[in-house]
């Protein structure tokens, strides 16, 4: 699209992101939520909605969605009271959702997000609530029927719907990855969208920069990683320039994302409140949170990342390029963390983390909780390398990897049982480098003639004599000292 005509308007974006919460047990009864079992397994009468059955709150999932809105500093309503959102797919069974209408459990919250120019924005959330999952239509290539798996029927889910206060797909995705970010601090939600444990729908209209009125929206749904979301967005925006630009006229519709063509394609119009019949739950009471209830749920709340990100950046003095490194793991976030109280020089300690240990649980495809070494003991490599006992480059090819064969040794310990400590005592370095400089006497003639590269020569056969364990810089020093007398 033409840059002049697109930069002539605005996109007001909007966000609805369902999070799957980790429960044990679905949303409203005893039935599994573990997933990748055999289908139409995970089902009970009650998932069904038969006759006679009748549902029960899952506390878990009400203290999961109060995490949520604790995290994103929203207000958290007491009286919650449940509603019956009626429409008719095949894969929901009871066809109707238990979900919130009138009462979500959280209101009136934000997040903060990074712009590309590196400044912050706040993205405000209307509300986030409670709700069941539908079960998983499929269609098998070649076939022709539709086959319905009913497992998912139930598991709990969040809803979290922002303010359209998004205006760029940029945007989109770093809001995206804010949420993915805290649902697995606060570890409710592992945040996989290939899975569909976290999925996103988003609300997307343009108006010209000078109108004063909002665009006609239309929303986009089947969007499985957080680039689609970012490709949907892209297309969408071009799409209703180009039909604004031709005297046309947006539809209000709901609209399906093709990830291979990069396309959207009109799959319904857009229903309206009224479509669903929403009416209050008969067969569950209100669920009514207490003071008490609420400040447990607050004490047993763990570090977020923007706290993390204060402390690295504030107390830490890490740039912000590393501190948002080390937060986007949890466990990482956390390790470091630790290890900062073992150690002084934290800019080491972040480049330990983001360099060797990094590498390590990438090359191996394991997680943190997986590394099977201490904080203490990183602190000990890193006290060796500032105490000038080994280099880094032993620390990290020969200390580290052996540590990782032996994790019940120390640092220290592995340095002196390997020989690897370097030799910094001059009065032993200076009776080596006599030798090297007495046994090169043309090579010193032609040092002191100009030739100030043969330097690294000396160097070289000084390690080799050493078998690498000169101090480097008191060597460099002394033979640069012998060789200008």
């Amino acid at each position: 699209m033409n840059e002049d005509i697109r930069s002539q308007y605005q996109a007001i974006i909007g966000l609805e992101v369902h999070a799957q919460l980790l429960t044990e047990s679905k949303a409203y009864s005893t039935d599994s939520t573990e997933y990748g079992m055999f289908p139409n397994t995970n089902l009970s009468v009650i998932t069904l909605g038969h006759p006679g059955t009748l549902p029960r709150v899952n506390k878990k999932v009400v203290e999961m969605a109060m995490k949520m809105g604790l995290a994103t500093d929203c207000q958290i309503t007491r009286n919650n009271y449940y509603a019956r959102k009626n429409y008719f797919y095949p894969d929901l069974p009871k066809g109707y959702q238990i979900t919130q209408d009138k009462t979500p459990i959280c209101t009136k919250g934000h997040l903060d997000i990074k712009t590309k120019e590196g400044g912050e924005k706040r993205i405000g959330i209307t509300r986030i609530h409670m709700e069941e999952d539908a079960g998983k239509s499929m269609h098998l290539a070649g076939e022709t029927e539709t086959l319905v798996d009913l497992n998912r029927a139930g598991t709990p889910l969040i809803e979290i719907v922002s303010e359209p206060d998004i205006r760029d797909s940029e945007e989109a995705y770093a809001y995206l990855t804010q949420i993915k970010k805290l649902v697995q601090y606060l570890e409710i939600c592992d945040g996989n969208m290939e899975e569909g444990s976290l999925r996103c729908d988003a609300n997307i209209s343009v108006m010209k920069k000078c109108a004063d009125k909002w665009g006609t929206k239309v929303e986009v749904k089947n969007m499985n990683s957080f680039r689609n979301v970012q490709r949907a967005i892209e297309h969408e925006i071009d799409r209703q320039i180009e039909i604004l630009e031709n005297g046309g006229t947006i539809d209000s519709e709901t609209r399906n994302f093709d990830a291979n063509s990069g396309t959207t394609t009109g799959m319904r119009s857009k229903e309206t409140m009224n479509d669903y019949r929403y009416f209050p739950e008969p067969d569950l009471p209100p669920v009514i949170i207490s003071e008490e209830w609420l400040n447990n749920v607050k004490e047993s709340m763990p570090a977020l990342p923007q706290v993390l990100y204060n402390r690295f950046t504030g107390e830490y003095g890490l740039s912000d390029y590393d501190a948002g490194v080390l937060t986007d793991d949890k466990e990482i976030a956390l390790y470091f963390d630790t290890l900062c109280q073992h150690t002084k020089n934290y800019k080491a300690a972040a480049n330990w983390m983001s360099g060797p240990v990094k590498s390590y649980l990438n090359e191996l495809t394991l997680s943190m909780e997986a590394f099977p070494l201490k904080p203490e003991q990183i602190a000990g490599l890193i006290e060796l390398v500032d105490s000038n006992k080994v280099s880094h480059s032993v620390a990290s090819k020969q200390i580290f990897p052996y540590l990782l064969e032996n994790p019940s040794k120390t640092a220290q310990q592995v340095a002196t049982e390997q020989n690897l400590v370097q030799e910094s005592d001059e009065g032993a370095l200076q009776g080596l480098i006599d030798q090297v400089l007495t046994a090169n006497p043309q090579k010193v003639a032609e040092y002191k003639a100009g030739k100030a590269s043969l330097l690294g020569m000396f160097m070289g056969d000084l390690m080799k004599q050493t078998k690498g364990k000169a101090d480097p810089k008191i060597a460099n020093k002394l033979l640069k000292e012998s060789l200008d007398r």
